[in-house]
């Protein structure tokens, strides 16, 4: 792993050890991605690390990999249930609605 960072001014991409905080302009790349990097014509490609080696699995991304795995796990839950819409001077019993007509009270 590495993290790709670009210099505008000079023209200059680096490649360097994979970055521990997010920096804007720089990009994680996979070892095979960093040993084929390319920079567009006249760019000069500083490498600061000959080789560049693939990480094994850290604490937290297998602790991420488990939570993952417990959540897509669980049954979803179920949608509640919408309540009935009623008009105004109607009740509603179950299934069936009562609809009072001027004369009924």
């Amino acid at each position: 792993m590495a993290t790709l960072t670009y210099v505008y001014g000079d023209s200059t991409a680096v490649l360097g050890p994979l970055a521990t905080l997010a920096e804007p302009h720089s990009y994680d790349l996979c070892a095979e991605h960093a040993a084929r990097l390319t920079a567009p014509r006249g760019w000069e490609v500083v490498r600061l690390l000959p080789e560049f080696e693939p990480l094994a699995p850290s604490h937290d991304d297998l602790l991420a990999l488990a939570d993952a795995v417990r959540e897509a796990g669980r049954p979803p839950e179920p949608a509640p249930a919408a309540e009935p819409v009623v008009a105004a001077g109607e009740r509603r019993r179950g299934h069936l609605r009562v609809v009072h007509g001027e004369g009924d009270a």
